[in-house]
């Protein structure tokens, strides 16, 4: 297809690499000589019609930086029919032969509904829940873990000092993928994540073991969908007889500049949004499987659910002894 000017937004909660992605699609378009309008604070901005034309120069100094500097939002008029007709009739005014929607479940879902009324889309997954099942690793997981991992060392240091236990609480409310690839990096004695139900019971018989045997500090990875720490604390430090204390890392997961693996990431999957509308090949998610980036249809990106890791679980299990 013929594409002379596209439209870009960014959606839902920020991650890191989501200004790498909007550099490499800005950058791609500009070599092939086509036109890219920012759209500014996600589908609201859609809404609001707050278009601006971006070029090289506009997208400069951006790869390393965090958050996204098309600003971000979650709309509640455009979850309605009307908000979407009139966010796809905003598309249709400035004449946009594509826009790319970088964001997680929610913004595929924004997306598809304006393929529904006519309007060429491809998404980019970008969330640092890492929950979106057709794809191996979405963009700012990888960073948020890397920021996880920083701050659990840290929280170690005066655990092993005290001879406590810690709950440290991590973002994801449906996938403990954070709680999960942190744990395993941090040496975490348990994990408390949404696809797992173990009785509290359990888990405490398992942190009084090490104790027992003389470890002097465990750590407990909680992620958000499990309910809060402070839940957790007093019902640790109850069963177990030890000192606990919990920690929330909060919104520390979403900021900072993003690792080396979420900018080539993000930069691969712009480009090849890019491509792939110049090939057509619209209404489609960017993705990457076994280190394959690939478009897939989004109906199928949307209907693909989230594969839990059971062999990862496992071996952590083991590890944790």
């Amino acid at each position: 297809m013929t594409v002379k000017r596209i439209g870009v937004l960014t959606s839902g909660g920020d991650a890191p690499g989501m200004n790498a992605a909007i550099r490499a699609i800005v950058r791609t378009a500009v070599c092939y000589d086509i036109q890219v309008y920012g759209i500014e604070e996600g589908f609201h901005g859609l809404n609001e019609e707050k278009f601006r034309p971006l070029n090289g120069r506009s997208v400069a100094n951006i790869i390393d930086r965090g958050g996204t500097m098309l600003q971000t939002s979650r709309s509640a008029f455009f979850k309605t029919p009307a908000g979407v007709k009139h966010g796809a009739d905003k598309v249709k005014a400035y004449d946009l032969d594509a826009l790319i929607v970088i964001g997680g479940e929610g913004s595929m879902k924004g997306a598809k509904a304006l393929s529904d009324l006519g309007v060429n889309v491809v998404v980019i997954p970008g969330t640092i829940d890492n929950d979106i099942g057709a794809t191996d690793y979405t963009i700012g997981f990888d960073t948020a873990v890397s920021t996880a991992i920083d701050a659990i060392s840290k929280i170690r240091d005066t655990s092993f000092s005290h001879n406590r236990m810690n709950i440290v609480q991590v973002m994801g409310r449906h996938c403990g993928d954070i709680a999960m690839y942190a744990g395993l990096a941090c040496g975490a004695k348990a994990l408390i994540i949404p696809e797992k139900e173990v009785p509290l019971e359990d888990i405490c018989a398992k942190l009084i073991e090490g104790h027992e045997r003389g470890k002097m500090h465990s750590i407990i990875m909680l992620a958000e969908g499990c309910g809060s720490y402070r839940d957790y604390v007093p019902k640790i430090q109850e069963l177990t007889g030890v000192e606990t204390k919990g920690t929330n890392l909060g919104y520390i997961q979403r900021g900072g500049a993003p690792s080396h693996f979420d900018r080539r990431l993000a930069s691969y999957m712009g480009f090849h949004a890019v491509r792939a509308i110049m090939k057509g090949n619209v209404n489609s998610m960017v993705v990457t499987k076994n280190g394959q980036f690939q478009v897939i249809p989004l109906d199928q990106a949307i209907d693909t659910p989230k594969v839990f890791d059971e062999a990862m679980y496992d071996m952590i299990q083991v590890l944790s002894i």
